[in-house]
Parts: C-alpha cells; structure tokens; sequence
C-alpha cells in the first residue's frame, strides 16, 4: 500500500521550516589542554627516545651547566679524588721504580721524592704538588727525569682541572634565568578597548634597581591548527605585535609598564568574541629579554596566558603615584584590575559595526549616573534620619514673644 501524500508541500513542512530557521551557535565545553610553557617560565616540554646521546658529550661544559647542583658537585668532588688518586699512583710507581721503598736500600744513593715510602705518603705527596700546599716534609729532587714528567702533567692537568669545574660553578651561579626571578608579569592578562580599539595587554615589571638595557618584549599564540590539506600542527606558534615593537626595538623598564597589542586584521585573535575566547584553547607566550645591566649576561623572562587567565572587560589600577618630588610604585597593586565597558563581541564585528561601542560607552555612562544618583539619594536619605529628631527637638522649644511697653504707653515692641 502506498503512502497517502501530504497537501502540505514539503518545503513548508516543519521539518523544512526548521532546517531553514537561522541556530544559535552552540559553545562546547572547551577540553583542558596542557599549557607549553608554564607561569614560572620552565617549558613543560619532555624529550623521548633520543639514540645519539653521544652528541651531549661533545658539548662537555654546557652538560656540566645544564646538570642539576647535585650531580654538579658529585662531579666536582670525584673529579679532583680521582686526578689526586691518579697522579698518587704515578708517583709511588716512580718511588718504587727507583727503589726508594726498599727496606735494604743504601743510604748513600738519593731518593727521588724524599720521605714517600707509601702509597699513603705518594697521595698526600699528589694533593701537595696539585693544590701547591708545600708542608715541606716531602719534596722532589733532580734524580729522576720521569719524576719532572709527572710533575710537569699533574701541574697542567691541575690546571685544566680547576678552569673547567671553577668556570662550571660559575656559570651555575651566575645563570641568566637567576635574574628573572625578579621580572615580574601581572597573574591575568586583559581585552579592553583602548584608544576606540580592542587590545590585548599585560603588564611586566622589574624588582631591582638595576635596569634591564635594551629590554623587548615578543607575544607569540600557540594553539593547534590543521592546514587545508589535512595536515594537523599541534604547536602552531605565531607572532602577535605590540605597540613598542612597531615604535621601536626596545622598552624602557624602569617602571613597570603594560605591554599592549591591538587586535587588528593581522591578528590571530580577531575572530574572537568573549564566549568564543573562553570555549578557545589557544595560549598566549610573552618572552621578555635583555642585557643585565651589572653582570652584561642576556637573560629571558617567560611566562604565559591561557583563556582562563585572559580577563575580558577589565582595566589595571594606576600603581605609580608622585609622592615628595619622586615617583613611587605600589606592587601590592600590581596585578589588580577594574571592571570596564567592554563590548563582547570580536574585533571584527566592531570594526564592522562602530556603533556598537558608542552603545556600549552609552550605556555605561547611564548606569555610572544612576549609580551615582542612588548614592546621593542614599546620602541625603541618611542625613535626613540623622537630623530629624533634632528637627523635632528644636521645632517643640518655642520661645515665646515678650512685650515692651514704651513710657508713652501708645506703642509696643516684641522681643522673641
């Protein structure tokens, strides 16, 4: 049996009304990603199954820096225990090659290293030469050539020895990365309009008094992206602008200052709306560099925002006041923000659609008049009920009126 056909024509059924109905778009809950570089600055990054570990080797003095201070010390000390184990034995093999250990050996003939009849005595004998302590109890004499050959190597192994672990240790203490401990960057970055624009800002400080010289600040976004064809880069990194990289190459970090980036055609968060952000998994890196200004070393600074840490319609505090002729910065406030007029949507809907920010300031300036209004109303309401019964009070003590007659007696006067 065949199915009875409809009178209403397909195109004005409910289904077809339906697909045509114009839908919301639908926000999904967005997945937590594992950020790439975390709030400290260290890059959550591990390296796997890496073959040639050779390649470590060759670069001996950077390993020796990378190591953590634990292994760095093991290393020094088994270092110089084995140089001084090392050379101990050459010397008692040069004592027992000359005979200096023999228990019926003639007292006429010189030793080759005076008072070394152990292997105990040859040790102490090595750390005496390396270190250059000299006690004066052992001592070399011109005997034995191969006695001056060792002592020439042990002096130039020695050497070797202390400028590499000395300049190692150096290098560890006097790391880069020890002085951006005290370059700061505020906890939350902010979207706010600035200038009838909408842009992205953070703020970056400096503890010390000592400048940071010719000091930059880059922005890059690191999200994950597909090409057309297909291909998948989970770490697509790209660089974002800022106001004092297109005015010049260099910050002056003396205070601390708010980097800003204007989202504009050629940035990557253009398309982005507050809800669109939020449902987003990118992270913003900021990489601030310079030259230490005591030390000349160049140091890097990093830290990153992802979409939880970006505040949307919000403003930093002033922290720089002028106070008895200099100028005073207030850290306690330095990552503290104000709620702003912000309108929700992209960048490119209100480059689009300018009005949207007049009625968006529009609609601030009413609530911020209503707001104060109410204040005032609440004021007044709370002076009146502080002085009403005083009112009543004064207005119950009437004085009354005295009359004066005049001698004439044809006149009156009231005196209240």
């Amino acid at each position: 049996m065949l199915a009875r056909k409809s009178i209403i024509p397909e195109e004005f059924a409910l289904p077809g009304l339906a697909s045509r109905m114009p839908r919301k778009p639908v926000f999904r809950d967005r997945v937590n990603k594992a950020r790439f570089i975390a709030k400290n600055g260290s890059c959550n990054l591990a390296h796997k199954n890496i073959r040639e570990q050779g390649r470590f080797l060759q670069d001996v003095f950077t390993t020796l820096v990378d190591l953590k201070w634990r292994f760095t010390l093991v290393i020094f000390t088994m270092t110089f225990l084995c140089s001084w184990l090392l050379f101990g034995m050459g010397w008692w093999l040069v004592a027992f090659a000359h005979g200096d250990m023999d228990p019926n050996r003639e007292s006429g003939i010189e030793q080759c290293v005076t008072n070394v009849k152990s292997f105990t005595s040859a040790f102490l004998f090595s750390i005496e030469v390396q270190v250059t302590i000299g006690f004066g109890g052992r001592m070399m004499t011109e005997q034995c050539p191969t006695a001056i050959a060792v002592l020439i190597l042990q002096n130039i192994a020695g050497l070797i020895i202390n400028a590499i672990m000395l300049g190692c240790i150096f290098m560890k203490t006097a790391q880069s990365h020890r002085r951006a401990e005290t370059l700061i960057f505020s906890r939350h970055a902010i979207i706010a309009v600035r200038n009838n624009r909408l842009c992205f800002m953070l703020r970056v400080g400096d503890l010390r008094k000592s400048m940071i010289i010719g000091a930059a600040v880059r922005l890059q976004v690191v999200r994950k992206t597909t090409t057309p064809e297909g291909e998948v880069i989970p770490i697509h990194q790209i660089d974002i602008h800022t106001e004092s990289a297109m005015t010049s190459n260099s910050i002056f970090l003396l205070a601390p200052l708010i980097i800003c980036h204007v989202i504009d055609r050629d940035s990557p968060l253009y398309d982005l709306s507050a809800m669109e952000l939020q449902c987003s998994d990118l992270e913003v890196i900021v990489i601030l560099e310079g030259v230490v200004e005591t030390t000349g070393i160049t140091t890097q600074a990093r830290t990153s925002y992802v979409t939880e840490e970006i505040q949307w319609g919000h403003r930093f505090v002033p922290i720089v006041n002028e106070e008895e002729g200099i100028y005073s910065v207030d850290y306690s406030k330095f990552g503290n923000t104000v709620k702003v007029a912000t309108p929700r949507c992209s960048a490119r809907e209100l480059d689009e659609k300018p009005s949207i920010l007049i009625q968006t300031l529009q609609k601030s300036e009413l609530s911020h008049q209503n707001s104060l209004r109410k204040r005032n109303s609440m004021r007044r309401n709370n002076s009146m009920r502080k002085g009403g019964p005083m009112r009543r009070n004064n207005s119950a003590l009437v004085v009354p009126k005295v009359q004066f007659l005049t001698p004439e007696g044809s006149q009156n006067m009231a005196v209240t």
